[in-house]
């Protein structure tokens, strides 16, 4: 069913062979410079940022210079005015590209906000203390910077932008910033300020914010801590050498909570991690084979979980699942949360991307709530968070955040530190733990079994796959079963999925191109088993071969 191979080194200790040299990568990162001409080498912003390694020309210090003298200009554009908090995590290349950014932000007059004794930072601290300073506010308008390239591979570095909202920045935002940064790197840098990162550390802009205890101190108005304390839990985390280190043991500490903090150290080598599927150290905690470790540990605590290196993903283990896959616990949280917020106003809907499981669909349903479906990307539910329409957003890649007690905005971006949060609180709460939670839903709404499959795509093919609209599909069943929907945008807001979505009774399929390699991805799910499962992708694998062929790019490779 599955065309994916699993290398022979997946779920073992990292072996030294696979180690990034790190003073080689800075060397790369400072002295080799990209060729604006070729597309690999340019700045091109994904759904999170612009991001790549030193050593292939694809994330080097002129690729900061320009990107960040393009936000600059910006801002400046959108008459932003107000501060930048600016925040990295644990990655080799972070601290150098904070430096760079930091010598044109200051060199542009940007008041700039910097972490407390150069602290790692989280996503969801820029996110939560922009929407913090902005909360009454309606000029001189905070945004930030987080330098990240989120779980990737140990060599890779990475640059987002999250304006005034709080959020991920749109494709208009990002696609500016993008055009302009390429622009300034054909200028070989010429029309790009800059000031020596000694002067920018002293420059009057520059100030210190203490991310850690505003991050931390906030939390009880989001997290039971009293019930978790409570209960007396045996609880653990891996931070798995992320920015969120030093977040662990004060929120142990300050919420007086039964936390183990399994690891401690930073490492920019990540040694310390076990080898995900494909051969390559990835710190990403949905990930049974870099999860390894974690779960080993699984009996010894009553719940426990880990997040990746800018914290905005999490992953939940627990004694009765083991490692939860992210389809199965966003529909636990869900679940839990809206029977257990009870300030949320009752039209507050639920934010789920069309990638994500019909499990979700269902709870919602008996629920009572609205669900709102977009396209992937977690941009989407940026409005609706900060509007109180929605209480919670979550996508299948183990992404998601959700509202205060008070049905405040709590972060507009990922947060993987209060999935992990909650997964205790639901424990004491309820006596079973998330794993044991999900086969209470199974039994209930019948139990999905999911995958995911990547196939061979041209250029062609892509945008094809793209354009597809709904009345070119001519089959009217799929795996046995009558279709029932054919989407071409999403049911929540209109937008374009990019890509086609095709439902059954008990299951369905999605067909999206990829951004940024030579292939599509099939997601499907069923609630028939494995069987069926493995009918509805090859089936989806046909259907999408007879799309391409009807338009004239030939089958799918």
């Amino acid at each position: 069913m599955s065309t994916v191979r699993i290398n022979p080194l997946a779920g073992k200790p990292a072996p030294p062979s696979l180690l990034t040299h790190v003073p080689r990568l800075l060397t790369a990162y400072f002295e080799l410079q990209p060729d604006a001409t070729v597309p690999a080498q340019q700045v091109a912003f994904g759904t999170s940022g612009h991001r790549g390694t030193a050593f292939e020309r694809a994330f080097n210090e002129w690729h900061v210079l320009a990107i960040s003298q393009a936000i600059c200009e910006y801002r400046t554009l959108q008459g932003i005015s107000g501060p930048l908090f600016l925040g990295i995590d644990t990655h080799a290349v972070s601290p150098a590209a904070l430096a760079s950014a930091l010598e044109v932000l200051a060199a542009n007059g940007v008041d700039v906000m910097i972490a407390e004794g150069d602290e790692y930072t989280p996503t969801p601290a820029v996110s939560h203390a922009i929407l913090v300073y902005n909360r009454g506010r309606t000029t001189g308008l905070a945004d930030g910077i987080v330098v990240t390239p989120s779980h990737n591979p140990p060599q890779d570095g990475g640059f987002k932008y999250n304006p005034p909202n709080g959020g991920p920045a749109d494709t208009d935002v990002t696609g500016w910033i993008q055009n302009r940064a390429n622009e300034l790197l054909r200028a070989e840098l010429a029309g790009v300020k800059r000031i020596t990162y000694e002067k920018a550390l002293n420059a009057a802009t520059t100030h210190r914010y203490d991310f850690l205890n505003n991050y931390v101190s906030d939390l009880a108005n989001v997290i039971d801590f009293e019930v978790i304390r409570g209960s007396n839990l045996n609880v653990a985390v891996d931070p798995l050498g992320g920015a969120g280190v030093h977040y662990w043991p004060a929120i142990a500490e300050r919420y007086r909570l039964n936390l183990e903090v399994l690891n401690t150290e930073v490492d920019p080598t990540f040694r310390f991690m076990t080898v995900d599927w494909d051969g390559k150290i990835r710190m990403d905690p949905s990930s049974p084979y870099a999860m390894q470790s974690l779960i080993h540990l699984k009996d010894r605590f009553d719940v426990a979980f880990a997040c990746d290196t800018d914290h905005d993903r999490h992953g939940i283990v627990t004694r009765s699942a083991g490692l939860m896959q992210p389809n199965q616990y966003l529909a636990v949280a869900i679940d839990y949360l809206y029977k257990n917020r009870p300030g949320w106003k009752a039209g507050t809907g639920v934010g789920k991307t069309a990638v994500s499981s019909q499990m979700i669909d269902r709870v919602t349903a008996r629920l009572g709530r609205r669900l709102y479906e977009v396209p992937v990307g977690f941009k989407w539910f940026v409005s609706g968070l900060v509007d109180g329409s929605l209480g919670f957003g979550g996508e299948e890649s183990a992404g998601a955040t959700f509202l205060q007690f008070d049905g405040g905005v709590w972060s507009t971006d990922k947060d993987g530190l209060i999935p992990g949060l909650l997964a205790a609180e639901m424990t004491a709460r309820t006596g079973r733990d998330p794993g044991d939670a999900y086969r209470g839903l199974t039994r209930e709404f019948g139990e999905p079994v999911f995958e995911r499959v990547d196939a061979p795509a041209t250029k062609e093919q892509k945008q094809i796959l793209k354009r597809l609209a709904p009345e070119q599909v001519r089959s009217t069943e799929l795996a046995g079963e009558k279709i029932t929907q054919i989407l071409s945008k999403a049911p929540g807001n209109g937008a374009p999925i990019d890509g086609l979505k095709v439902l059954t009774e008990h299951g369905w399929f999605a067909a999206r191109p990829s951004g940024t390699e030579e292939i599509y991805k099939i997601y499907a799910e069923s609630f028939l088993g494995t069987e069926h499962l493995g009918r509805l992708i090859e089936e989806a694998q046909k259907l999408v071969s007879d799309c391409f062929a009807a338009a004239g790019a030939g089958p799918a490779r």
